[in-house]
This record gives structure tokens, C-alpha cells and sequence, in this order.
């Protein structure tokens, strides 16, 4: 199969070939207006399994020729921004319809996409797919979409959001396609009426979690002019509210970037066009944090009985992995379409032609991690329900340790830092003394809005309390002792549950990641019996304390999951309870 990548060794082309040149059955034609970039693009590959052609192609010249000429098979428009095309902004798909060639583009903006339905009919009479907006918005989005609103009767909202690393790499066309729409007026839907949006200056926060793992840092989304503001209208035309955004970091980048588009929709400026070149550099060197991003969407319905339901999916792609999924969507149809499985002829937005499980098995061997979240409002034990759909894939030692449990009772050994520093800190604390086989008892106290662990080593007594996180540590486990407070993510490692520090404050003031203490802190289980290890220290202190022993629920405790008993969580014995 020979395939046309039109702007082939830019930003998302480059991506499409990464992705497809271990392919022996494909011929990439990776074209654009430089030959000699073209050819030292395809030289900069490698040894690979694809054969890749570097070739000129012009999107503005003289189509049918070049077309003729290279007599591709599937056209990929990769090139953009679609926002500035100007009147003959589909003359690419027409080029292809009238040679009877399939096509597809990355297209990001609501009305380019919006219009390719008018070519349908052309399309299917040559028999052709045309398919538009082939990229996570809206194909990923209506695909979770669609997995999340099962067994809804009705959808009422649709909010989702991307955060991509500081260091995805953003080309250029990207950001002059932001730079075109910023603060000027777009149509969405809003409140069950059509109405006006205006990018980057509505905003919303919010924390993506995928179930396990640790969240990317809370963030803050501003709406961008999608595909889905009108294709997943199209879908679920009783949504009241469809809301799409992007939440770029640094945050005092985003900040300004904000500013500038209030500038635009209050007429002090007509446009962030002419900025685009300086935005462009600034977002990819003044890059700073973790490299990682990820996407979510939620959802809220109703079943049949018009209950309220709200469910949420969430993605989240570490290093390098992440730029490559707005890509995928081209990835996957390419790969049905080797299979014999080719999208049917008509001209669409691509929201019926990739499901999520395409996506799954494309994710599989990469480190990009999804899953979904019940966030309808119900009664939850604390752990179970910062760990949504991971909290089954733990063993049944753990999971009863922590749904159930009114007392737990076992034996521990406890290990002291020496130094005055740690003295001091295990101290303030109220950590037990140093000792071996160490009576344990752990009472758990629910309340409605958490839970305190009161914990007795020998004849030495302390208790924390732990919460669900909310604001910045929405998703986090807290834990306060005394006038600090520890925000962690419980992250699933096969068959143990492990503690991550992530924030931490002092009288509810945030303190610096890099002065707070190291903490290493896991439950696993071992011979059928629960066991827990928990390592405090400090760069400035050392060793603190380490203690780590097993629990077992007390007689008369209950273990039964989600009981009137526990609808919060427990924790087994101080296992984490410093764990920063």
C-alpha cells in the first residue's frame, strides 16, 4: 500500500511514520515543499521496515498532476493549520475524490471538519473514503465517549481535556492554529442551547487520574476550537453541555497566554496571529516539570429510571509516548485497511471508524495507561474510591484490610535513625521507639469525612488522619500529622499498593517538594498474610524510622466490602501513615 503523507517530516506527519514505518506492506511517500528536508528526514530513519520515498508535493499547485505523478493509494493531509486554508480549503479532498484516492486528515478545527460532509456524496459515488479530524479530537473522544455513556439513557454534559508534556515537542502549524482562534467567538452548545465560546478564556481545573497510577499534577484547561464542539453534537444531540479542553504547562505560560486572548476577545487586538512565531519558541524553550501528560473525558447522564450517573475516563502517557497519540487514530485505520478491513466510502468526521479497544491494543507495549473512574455520588470506602477500577486488581489481604476492618492486630519491627536531625523528626512525629517483634494494634475510626488510624506499638500510642485530597490534591490520599499534611497517590505495582508522595504543606501552606522528606512505603502480601513496610528519611537527616511487619484483621471486625462499617477505607497500621 503506498501512502501520501502531505507535510510528512513535520510535527504530526513525522509521528504517523514513527508509528508506521516498521510496516514491510507500506510504501511512505513523505513529501512536502522541501525535497531537502524531505530526503533528510527519510535519511535520519534509519534501517526501516516501511520503504520511505522522500518526494515535493505542493498542496496549493496544481493537484491532479502531482497525484497522477505519485499515484498513492491513501492521501494523509498532516500538514495545517486547517484553520487558515481560505477558500479552497478542501481542495485536497477534491484532488483525491476525482482520482479516486482515499484520504484522510489531522484537521483541528470544528468548521473544516464540520464541512467535509458535503462531500459525501462525491465520495461514495467514487467510491473513496474521506475521513477528517483523524486525531484524538474527536475520534478518541467519541470512542470513550461511546465505552463511558453505556447504559445511559440520556447524556446531558461531555466535558474532556488534553495535557500534553512541557516537552512534547509542539510544531509550529499547531500553534499558528491556536494563535487564529484565540478569544475569538466559536460555536458549542451550552446548556441545551447553541451558543458562543471563547478559546483560552474559559477555564476549568481538573486532575487526571488513571486508576493506579500516579495523577499528573492538577491542571488548568482552557477551551480550544475542537472538532467535538459540533461532531459529538452531531452523536448525542441531547448533551446540554460539550466542553473540550487543553491544558499546556508551564502554567505561568498558559497564564500568559490567557492574557493575551482576553486581549482578543475584548477588541484591543484582533488577532494572536501575528505572535504565533514568538509562542511557538516560547513553548518549546521554556519547557520545565515532568515529563509526562495525559486526557480525560467525563460524562453525566441518567440511566433509565433517570438516575444520575457520572463516570470519567483517564489517560496518561509517560515520556516520550505521549506526542504519539493524536497520530494513532491514522495508525489504526491504516492497519484495518492492510487487513482488509478498509472504512467505508463517504466523506465524515472519523467518529464511527476507530473504537477504544483499537486504541488499547495500539497503547499496549507503551507506557500510556487509561482507565475509567465511577464518579457518580455514592457512599465510597476512601481507598476504593481513589483507586477506581484498580482497586480490584488487588489481593484480597489488601483490599479487606482497607474496606472492613475495624481493628487489625500483628507484630512489627521498628528501626531508628541515629542522628539529632532524625531523633528530633521521629520525635515531632510520635514514632515509636526501635525494637523487634513488636506487638501492633491498629484502630480505625470512620467518619463521613475520612478516617483516624490510632496506632499502638508496644505500649507507645499515635494516630494520624487521613482524607481524600481536593483542590490541588484532588485524587491524593492525604494524611495529616499534627500541623502537616502528606498528599499521596496509591499506585498499583502488580500485587502490591504503594504510597507517592506528591505534595506536601504546614498548617495548610504548600511546602517545597525538595525539603520534604523521602519516603519509600508499600503493602504486599506474603504467605497469604498482609504485610507492610514503611521507610521515612531525609536527604538532611537520613535514616528516620523503617518499620514493617503484618496485619490481620482483629476478631469481630467485619470484611466485608463497602459495609456500613467501613464506607470510607482503612489503612492497615501505620504502614503508610507516615508514609509520606
Amino acid at each position: 500500500m503506498k501512502l501520501l503523507i502531505v507535510g510528512g517530516y513535520g510535527t504530526f506527519g513525522g509521528r504517523i511514520v514513527q508509528l508506521l514505518e516498521n510496516e514491510p506492506r507500506l510504501e511512505l511517500i513523505i513529501a512536502g515543499r522541501s525535497l531537502a528536508k524531505a530526503a533528510a528526514y527519510c535519511t535520519g530513519r534509519g534501517d526501516t521496515k516501511a520503504r520511505l520515498v522522500p518526494a515535493v508535493f505542493d498542496r496549493d499547485g496544481d493537484l491532479a498532476p502531482q497525484l497522477a505523478d505519485m499515484r498513492p493509494d491513501i492521501v494523509v493531509d498532516a500538514s495545517g493549520p486547517f484553520q487558515a486554508y481560505g477558500e479552497g480549503r478542501y481542495r485536497l479532498i477534491e484532488a483525491c475524490i476525482g482520482a479516486r484516492i482515499h484520504y484522510l486528515d489531522l484537521a483541528d478545527g470544528s468548521e473544516f471538519v464540520a464541512g467535509v460532509s458535503a462531500f459525501d456524496a462525491a465520495a461514495r459515488a467514487a467510491g473513496v473514503m474521506v475521513l477528517s479530524g483523524v486525531s484524538s479530537f474527536p475520534v478518541l473522544t467519541a470512542a470513550v465517549v461511546r465505552r463511558l455513556s453505556a447504559g445511559m439513557a440520556r447524556i446531558d454534559t461531555i466535558r474532556g481535556g488534553i495535557a500534553p508534556s512541557p516537552f512534547a515537542g509542539v510544531g509550529e502549524n499547531v500553534i499558528r492554529a491556536i494563535a487564529s482562534y484565540a478569544g475569538r467567538p466559536v460555536r458549542l452548545v451550552r446548556g441545551g442551547k447553541p451558543a458562543k465560546g471563547y478559546p483560552l478564556t474559559e477555564q476549568m481545573r481538573y486532575t487526571i487520574a488513571p486508576p493506579g497510577r500516579v495523577p499528573v499534577r492538577n491542571t488548568l484547561f482552557s477551551l480550544v476550537d475542537v472538532p467535538d464542539l459540533r461532531a459529538l453534537q452531531a452523536l448525542w444531540p441531547e448533551a446540554k453541555t460539550i466542553w473540550m479542553g487543553a491544558g499546556p504547562v508551564p502554567e505561568v505560560l498558559h497564564g500568559a497566554l490567557i492574557g493575551l486572548a482576553w486581549l482578543v476577545r475584548i477588541g484591543l487586538i484582533r488577532s494572536l496571529s501575528p505572535l504565533a512565531s514568538l509562542m511557538h519558541w516560547a513553548t518549546n524553550r521554556l519547557s520545565w516539570g515532568e515529563h509526562r501528560g495525559g486526557m480525560f473525558v467525563a460524562v453525566e447522564g441518567a440511566d433509565e429510571a433517570g438516575r444520575p450517573i457520572k463516570r470519567s475516563w483517564h489517560l496518561l502517557a509517560e515520556g516520550d509516548d505521549g506526542p504519539l497519540i493524536p497520530s494513532m487514530a491514522v495508525e489504526a485505520i491504516l492497519r484495518k485497511a492492510l487487513a482488509g478491513r478498509m472504512p467505508a466510502p463517504g466523506a465524515r468526521a472519523a467518529v464511527h471508524d476507530v473504537e477504544l479497544e483499537d486504541y488499547e491494543a495500539l497503547f499496549a507495549g507503551k507506557t500510556i495507561h487509561a482507565g475509567f473512574r465511577d464518579d457518580t455520588d455514592k457512599a465510597k470506602a476512601l481507598y476504593p474510591d481513589l483507586l477506581g477500577d484498580a482497586w480490584t486488581d488487588l489481593p484480597a489481604e489488601i483490599r479487606a484490610m482497607h474496606e472492613g476492618a475495624a481493628m487489625a492486630d500483628g507484630r512489627a519491627s521498628v528501626e531508628r535513625g541515629g542522628g539529632m536531625l532524625s531523633r528530633l523528626a521521629a520525635r515531632l512525629i510520635g514514632f515509636p521507639s526501635a525494637g523487634t517483634d513488636i506487638p501492633v494494634k491498629v484502630r480505625f475510626d470512620i467518619g463521613a469525612d475520612g478516617e483516624t488510624w490510632t496506632r499502638t506499638f508496644g505500649a507507645h500510642r499515635f494516630s494520624s488522619r487521613q482524607f481524600p485530597g481536593s483542590g490541588r490534591s484532588e485524587r491524593l490520599l492525604c494524611e495529616r500529622f499534627g500541623p502537616l499534611t502528606f498528599a499521596m497517590a496509591l499506585v498499583v505495582d502488580e500485587n502490591r499498593l504503594r504510597l507517592a508522595l506528591r505534595r506536601w504543606s504546614f498548617l495548610g501552606l504548600p511546602l517545597p517538594m525538595w525539603l520534604c522528606p523521602r519516603s519509600n512505603a508499600y503493602e504486599t502480601v506474603e504467605d497469604g498474610r498482609f504485610r507492610f513496610h514503611v521507610e521515612i528519611s531525609h536527604p538532611a537527616a537520613g535514616l528516620i524510622v523503617r518499620y514493617r511487619g503484618w496485619l490481620v484483621p482483629s476478631q469481630g471486625s467485619s470484611t466485608v466490602g463497602s459495609s456500613a462499617v467501613a464506607p470510607s477505607s482503612r489503612q492497615p497500621e501505620a504502614v503508610h501513615s507516615v508514609q509520606p
